[in-house]
């Protein structure tokens, strides 16, 4: 159930983003595409969504683009960019109605090579059961569990992503971690594993 993509967003040079910010194109098109994976799967995993998350994504590359003069090309873009992504994925989710329609086809990985059907349909039946429990807890909580257990970051990206202690990181993913076992208790009456794998 992996949504992990390679952590893109400081690999981009000095260079791109200043000429991005002097209002190059090419610059900021190859900033897009150097990211764009990275950014599509954090916020479907705010918004459960395909068309959610390729909107919020679009929106918030242009809303940096309109930003790019105050970015300081000193400090790797992805962390900046996220905190504008998040706000539009929490904007959005202010707006639609409560009830989300999680896509399993595109947060379940695709049927591997040589998979059994029967092993197929309990990974999808496991990644329902998952999804439905993370889609029920706060947008902060869902949020830290997509980032560690989902992006794989480690504590200090997800500090400098957003903007807290590694200490505040490790608090916030216990808490989040808790809420989803206890999601889970709720819904399937049976404790969750360990909670490690979440």
């Amino acid at each position: 159930m992996s949504m992990k993509t390679p952590c893109t967003g400081t690999g981009i040079s000095r260079e791109t983003l200043i000429a991005w910010t002097q209002g190059r194109v090419e610059a900021y098109e190859k900033i897009v595409k150097a990211t764009m994976k990275q950014s599509y799967a954090i916020a479907l995993g705010f918004l459960g969504n395909e068309q959610d998350a390729k909107d919020a994504s679009q929106e918030a590359y242009i809303a940096a683009h309109g930003a790019r003069k105050s970015f300081d090309v000193n400090r790797p873009f992805f962390p900046w960019f996220h905190r504008i992504l998040r706000n539009r994925c929490l904007n959005m989710l202010e707006k639609r109605a409560r009830c989300m329609e999680v896509s399993l086809d595109a947060i379940v990985d695709r049927e591997e090579p040589g998979s059994s059907p029967e092993r197929s349909r309990l990974k999808k039946e496991t990644a329902a059961i998952v999804w439905k429990a993370l889609f029920s807890l706060s947008p902060e909580h869902r949020e830290i569990i997509v980032l560690r257990s989902f992006q794989e970051y480690s504590y200090r990206e997800i500090a400098r992503v957003l903007d807290i202690s590694e200490g505040t990181v490790m608090s916030r993913l216990f808490y989040a971690r808790k809420a989803l076992r206890e999601a889970l208790r709720g819904m399937y009456g049976e404790p969750a594993a360990d909670g490690e794998g979440v």
